[in-house]
């Protein structure tokens, strides 16, 4: 993972990142900004479409810091730049089927199951 995560820092064509922080007190009066939220970004063409989907993927919020609108501020912010961005045609993420509490989430913020299952063929 690590390797990857650095190839698309390298490469921003491959992805980008955006880290959700969050100030936080410390000893001695201090406050210090601390990570609490990431989620990585594609893209993919859609010759249907004629634009990009922006796919949201490696999602991950602490467990301390789930259901305080952390996932819902960064997807917010990543769809008001693809709203502002001609030939972005929409925002998509897979879910496990199982995962009832994300998919949840996820309809609250807008998003509907567009009716697709996965399948793959791992190398």
């Amino acid at each position: 993972m690590r390797a990857g995560v650095a190839a698309a820092i390298a490469d921003p064509a491959k992805a980008r990142y955006f880290v959700a922080m969050r100030e936080a007190a410390v000893a001695g009066h201090e406050t210090i900004a601390m990570a609490v939220g990431v989620l990585m970004l594609t893209h993919e063409w859609s010759d249907w479409r004629n634009g990009d989907w922006w796919w949201i993927q490696s999602v991950y919020v602490p467990p301390a810091q789930r259901r305080q609108g952390v996932f819902a501020a960064l997807y917010r912010h990543v769809e008001q730049c693809a709203r502002g961005i001609p030939g972005v045609v929409g925002l998509r993420l897979y879910v496990e089927r199982d995962n009832e509490n994300a998919q949840h989430t996820y309809t609250a913020l807008g998003m509907v199951d567009a009716g697709y299952l996965l399948f793959e063929e791992e190398f």
